[in-house]
């Protein structure tokens, strides 16, 4: 991938910065898309993880017997966040 045009960004106070439209769309980045950050020799890499990315690693790994799924994990813990929200509210009443 050559490219003339080396387009730069500037942080926020509170370290955010806004990637390049065209960046973003090349890489199929959209709104809410999670990125790992990891720093390098030559400097901070992101790695986006959109569907591309989670569909290329689909069955690389074995599945697990006797381990709950990540929805059903999910579902305990939006129950264990009721719970703690509802009890919250009690003390304050």
């Amino acid at each position: 991938m050559k490219t003339t045009y080396m387009p730069t960004v500037s942080f926020t106070t509170k370290g955010q910065v806004v990637i390049p439209v065209h960046i973003r769309r090349l890489f199929g980045i959209g709104t809410g898309t999670r990125a790992v950050v990891t720093a390098t020799s030559e400097g901070i890499l992101l790695k986006p993880v959109t569907d591309a990315v989670i569909d290329a690693g689909c069955g690389i790994l074995q599945a697990q017997t006797n381990v709950p799924s990540l929805a059903e994990e999910r579902a305990l813990y939006k129950i264990e966040e009721k719970e703690l929200e509802d009890r919250r509210v009690s003390r304050r009443s």
